[in-house]
Order: C-alpha cells, then structure tokens, then sequence
C-alpha cells in the first residue's frame, strides 16, 4: 500500500487525489493532508481519510481540534509539517510560488513528488532537477500534458526523442478577436471549455500563460531544450501531447478529459489503475482538430518564453507578476490585457540575476509582486 502525503488536499488536484484514493483503498492511504484556508472542506477531509498529521494555514476550527488520533499544525508554513516520514510519494498540489517550498523540502527529505504545481519548474527547475538527482529520487509528473508526454516516452525521462508535442484546448477566448479581449471580465475566462480546474490555473490557460509555462516544465522534466518543443491548438483535449521519434512516427495519448488519469497514474506507476473513465468512441468524437497557437492574440504566451530564456531568475519575476496580475484580474482591479502589461513591466524593471537558489526565487518573486502593486496602485 502507497502511502500519501497530499499537499493542497481541498483545490481541484487535491480532491480529486483523495477521489482516486477512494476508489482504491486497498492500493492508497492518506498519512497527511494540508490545507490553505478551506477550513470547512478541511475538515470534511481529516475525519474521512483520519491522517496521522493534518496541517492548515489559517486557525484550526473547533471541529477539526475535537478529531482524536491526528496530529494538528497551522501556519502559513506549516505544510512542511505534512512531509513526514511515513510518506512514500508527495503529492504537491499547491497553487503558485509557495509550491516550490514543499518540493524542495519534499526532495530534502528523500521523498518522491507527484507534482501538479507548475510553478517550481518554471521559476527553479533546474534548481529542483538537481536536487533530486542529488538524492535519488522522482519527481512524477501529474499535469495531463506531461503525463501524456511521459506515457509516449514509455515512462522513461532519458528516452531520445526529436520533439515534443504539447496540445493546448485554448482555452476560453480562444474565438474571440483582439477587439472583444479588451473587455472580458474574469467571469469569462474562468469558462473553460473542456476541464472544470481552479481559477488560478484557468485564468492562466485563458491567456495562454499556462501552456507557456508547461513548454517550461517539458524543459526540465525531459532534459531538452526549447526548440525540440512545440505547442499545436486541440480544441476536442483528446490528445493530451504527443512525441515525434527520429523516424517521424509519433505517439499520441488519448483519453477523455480527466484530471483523475494522471493523478493515478503518478500514485500507482508502473501500474496502471481503472479509475472509471469510459473508453473513448471514436465514432462519435468523428474529428480532432488541430491549428496553429495565435500569437499576436496571445501575446503572453512569447513573453513568459522570453522570460524563461533569459534564465536566471527572471521565470521567478515572470510567474510572480503574473500571479500577483491574475490575482488583481480575478478581484476586478485590472482588465484582461493589464496581465501582459504587468508581465512585461516586471520583466523590463527588474536588473537580473542568474544565481538560482532559493533565496534569490524568493527576492525575484518579491520584487515582482511589489512591482505590480505599485504598477496598479493597490
């Protein structure tokens, strides 16, 4: 029986990891859970899954206190408490920069991460890389993207390959003209066609950020450079990436849109798990589409590339202006098309640096926040 450590257990990864781990309770057990500010869902969690540690970052609720047998921690930190040593994979699915703080410390104490938190590769990835080539261990991948890629690859990192596919749904404007995009609201974008995720994660699919950010992780997970990576738009999210071979061959994962696959997969491999998902008929689907990513309508997507190719710790000011403008975005204090400006002004202002250690992600990733704070007035 795999033992899990689950970091971020109430957003969208976290409940539907506990959702495979309830369909096969005789392979899954939760030792931990940690939590942000869902105390109420939280709470639902620790009495059902009943963890030897549970953390929080806000107070523990008195109904929560009450659960007999747990170990208790709260604190904007305290997840760190979660990553004991009874765990055998760490599930981080933490939204944001913060991520990379449970995968370093996941990877310090020898712990193989099944990682849904995007942000650790992007900012610090060869950061992480080596330190988990340091101490041995994995590091899984749960996005649908590159668990695709790694299923093409036949599970293995080291296998030669000429390029990476990476396909992209487009996510909510994708129809929409230049003119119509200057006045969407964050309602709008947090209409995804295809997959029910959070709202973090969709606005970024919207502006196409996050495809941008997973070119990023291909990078790392799969020792490559930018170049032998290419992003095709498919509408239907049925193929979920694709690898070209040296002969041209290419090999393809295909499933129903689901976050679940993935998830199990990274628990179970190199087994493979019936969570459920109905074969895909071919006949009904009758087509897949694929089209060109539209660059001057997705200006966001270049500029986060841009960013990553200076290296250094300019990702770390890219992801954090884009968090703090996807924040503002979400609150109604700024338009669709101030997320490329707060991108792009950050990335100007900020004097560089390409030392990348914790504490320099940790100083880029300040100063972009206050940049755009100051670029906005709030």
């Amino acid at each position: 029986m795999k033992k899990i450590a689950l970091i971020g257990s109430t957003g969208s990864i976290g409940k539907q990891t506990l959702s495979v781990v309830r369909k096969h309770p005789d392979k899954f057990k939760i030792v931990s859970l940690s939590a942000g500010n869902n105390a109420q869902e939280f709470s639902s969690q620790v009495k059902e899954f009943m963890p030897k540690v549970a953390t929080l970052s806000c107070a523990l609720p008195d109904s929560v206190r009450e659960v007999k047998g747990v170990e208790f921690f709260s604190g904007e930190d305290s997840f760190k408490n979660a990553i004991i040593k009874e765990a055998d994979v760490v599930v981080v699915a933490l939204v944001g920069f913060k991520g990379i703080v449970a995968v370093l410390d996941a990877i310090e104490k020898g712990k193989n991460v099944a990682l849904a938190n995007k942000e650790s590769l992007v900012v610090g990835g060869s950061l992480v890389m080596q330190r988990a080539k340091e101490k041995g261990v994995k590091i899984l991948p749960i996005d649908s993207e590159h668990s695709a890629v790694w299923q093409a690859l036949s599970f293995d990192f080291e296998k030669p390959f000429n390029k990476i596919i990476l396909t992209c749904s487009g996510g909510a404007f994708r129809d929409l003209s230049k003119e119509q995009l200057r006045s969407v609201t964050a309602k709008d974008a947090l209409k995804h066609p295809n997959w029910n995720m959070g709202a973090k994660i969709t606005i970024d699919c919207a502006t196409l950020v996050n495809k941008a950010f997973e070119v990023i992780e291909a990078k790392w997970l799969y020792n490559t450079s930018f170049d032998k990576i290419d992003v095709i738009i498919h509408r239907e999210s049925i193929i979920h990436s694709m690898v070209e071979y040296v002969d041209r061959s290419v090999m393809a994962q295909m499933s129903y849109p689901t976050m679940e696959l993935p998830i199990a997969l990274a628990l179970s491999y190199p087994e493979r798990l019936n969570i459920g998902l109905k074969s895909l008929d071919f006949a009904e689907l009758k087509t897949l589409s694929f089209e060109n990513v539209d660059h001057d309508r997705f200006p966001c997507f270049n500029l986060v590339l841009e960013g990553a190719k200076e290296g250094g710790t300019y990702p770390a000011v890219v992801n954090g202006a884009n968090e703090m403008a996807v924040k503002l975005f979400l609150e109604g204090k700024i338009g669709y098309n101030d997320i490329y400006k707060a991108i792009y002004g950050a990335m100007q202002s900020f004097d560089g640096g390409h030392h990348v250690e914790e504490d320099h992600l940790v100083e880029a990733d300040a100063f972009a926040r206050r940049y755009v704070a100051q670029l906005f007035g709030v």
